[in-house]
């Protein structure tokens, strides 16, 4: 194919993906993207770091490993 039909082809294609609309189910995709098994994430508290890890994270930003 030479580059003329080529390009006449995804001139096509393109023009059908831009005016083709399908009809679309909602209630298909809601189920999709929340999953059978949806689940509300726990909060996590700042009191799950411990002091001791703040420590070495301040020895290796100085150096002192």
């Amino acid at each position: 194919m030479g580059r003329g039909r080529a390009k006449a082809k995804q001139t096509k294609v393109a023009r059908e993906l831009k005016y083709f609309s399908p009809n679309t189910d909602l209630t298909a995709l809601e189920r999709e993207l929340h999953g059978s098994s949806y689940a509300e994430p726990e909060p996590v508290s700042d009191s799950s770091v411990g002091e001791d890890e703040y420590d070495e994270y301040g020895k290796w930003a100085s150096g002192q490993q």
